[in-house]
């Protein structure tokens, strides 16, 4: 299985990332990816950016050494509702909107609490990706989830870092996500977290982990810039190459 596309990384503008997005371009490049989005923390985040950050990526090209670019935020969510530390009025602007739960940002709660959260999350219109389900801090229900997932018509990450130096103990709860989508036919975003330009488009553990549990390359939008912007269109979005953003 071939990856062109990495969904999820960050910049120096989320605090404690350490590579400028023309870093995280040359990286995307010299690897062959074809696409890549640009996904810095929201500002609940403790020294994440402020909205001006996100309000103000209209400024960026939408292609750039022959990278397509997605203008995105991974959103926090805050509590069991699935609120965002975004506004939709931000949201809105963005081609790609991740959420997750981080530490600082979410208070958590029972399985039954964080799988709901996470399903609220899903239903807000603007979201289109779910990041880093697996994190054992913040156990769910994997098999509401991926239902959840298949209903709404939101993607379940496989987070990479999660699989290396980030929320240890996260394999077991990925690979259950990752069998599950296979049997229900889910769709999976993967993404590398990278918060250092190296590390873009390293999927290494994940691909192991979606080739053992059998998903197809056609659930997995990483395989092509293409399946990309066909989502993103059933999200309701407009082709983010084409996509104009207004000002703030």
């Amino acid at each position: 299985m071939e990856f062109k596309v990495d969904l999820h990384t960050h910049t120096i503008s989320s605090g404690h990332a350490y590579s400028t997005l023309k870093e995280n371009l040359q990286e995307a490049k010299d690897k062959g990816l074809k696409m890549l989005a640009i996904t810095d923390h929201g500002p609940q985040m403790p020294g994440g950016p402020h909205l001006y950050h996100f309000g103000n990526l209209r400024v960026l090209p939408r292609e750039y050494m022959g990278v397509e670019l997605l203008r995105g935020v991974e959103a926090n969510i805050i509590d069991h509702d699935g609120k965002l530390d975004v506004p939709d009025h931000i949201l809105r602007k963005l081609d790609i909107v991740l959420a997750g739960f981080h530490h600082g940002c979410y208070g958590g709660g029972d399985i039954e609490e964080n799988t709901q959260a996470f399903i609220n999350a899903m239903r807000h219109p603007y979201v289109d990706v779910i990041v880093h389900p697996g994190n054992p801090d913040y156990a769910v229900n994997p098999e509401k989830l991926v239902q959840a997932s298949k209903e709404l018509g939101v993607a379940l990450e496989i987070n990479n870092s999660s699989l290396t130096t980030s929320r240890k103990g996260s394999l077991e709860n990925c690979r259950i996500i990752a069998r599950l989508a296979a049997q229900k036919g889910s769709i999976i975003s993967l993404g590398s977290d990278a918060h250092w330009a190296p590390l873009i488009g390293d999927f290494s553990k994940a691909r192991n982990l979606i080739e053992e549990a059998g998903l197809k390359p056609k659930q997995i939008l990483n395989t092509d810039p293409e399946l990309v912007r066909e989502y993103l269109k059933k999200k309701k979005r407009h082709s983010p190459i084409q996509l104009e953003v207004p000002q703030v």
